[in-house]
């Protein structure tokens, strides 16, 4: 599968690179697309391609999103998605490591307002990037859950196969008015890890009987 990155830092890159050793190609959108950004990613892993953001969209198949949320809406709004799924991979985060919107909408609900002709998916925002380099954790017999939240059921499961992918067990928590509670998971995690000093390689699992 044809995967676009619109921001390849630590959460693009992981993401990236995994899906690229999984066997799916790799294009980062960038209109400089020999920024040290793309340059520095592409040193790291060769195979990825690098286009000018709306040439990578057309050229693929899902569009992923791994930039700092408040140059979503200048970065969104003009690009033309054509109805393909885009992953918001992006938490908005305010002063002391508060929810960026006073928790009245998800940044997803605004990254749909800002992709109109988008189909969102909020996934992999629930941990930090150390996670998402390695989900392994070799000592349980389970695969870390991840969280996904959108109001399109059949993007969904593509997405979790792309989960399969990484290692992940999917957990559908609903519409994309979920994601809310996802950034707030989010918060709790990036809390606990950066400001408290928990061990960063943690993820939740999902238990049932």
């Amino acid at each position: 599968m044809k995967l676009a990155f619109i921001g390849i830092g630590n959460v693009g890159f992981a993401l990236a690179h995994n899906l690229q050793q999984s066997g799916h190609k790799v294009i980062i959108a960038h209109n400089n697309v020999k920024s040290e950004s793309v340059l520095t990613a592409q040193n790291r892993n060769p195979a990825f391609l690098a286009l000018p953001i709306q040439e990578a969209i057309d050229a693929a198949e899902v569009v992923f999103l791994a930039t700092p949320f408040k140059l979503n809406e200048e970065i969104l709004k003009p690009l033309d998605f054509g109805n393909k799924i885009l992953v918001d991979c992006t938490n908005p985060v305010g002063p002391g490591i508060s929810h960026g919107l006073e928790s009245k909408v998800s940044g997803a609900e605004k990254i749909q307002e800002w992709a109109a002709n988008a189909r969102v998916i909020k996934a992999y925002t629930i941990y930090g990037f150390e996670n998402l380099e390695n989900s392994r954790f070799p000592d349980y017999d389970l695969k870390p859950v991840m969280l996904i939240a959108s109001d399109y059921p059949k993007s969904k499961e593509l997405v979790a196969s792309l989960n399969a992918d990484l290692g992940f067990e999917t957990l559908d928590v609903g519409d994309l008015s979920q994601s809310l509670h996802l950034e707030h998971m989010t918060l709790l995690w990036v809390k606990m890890v950066r400001v408290n000093g928990h061990h960063p390689h943690f993820t939740w699992a999902y238990l049932k009987r």
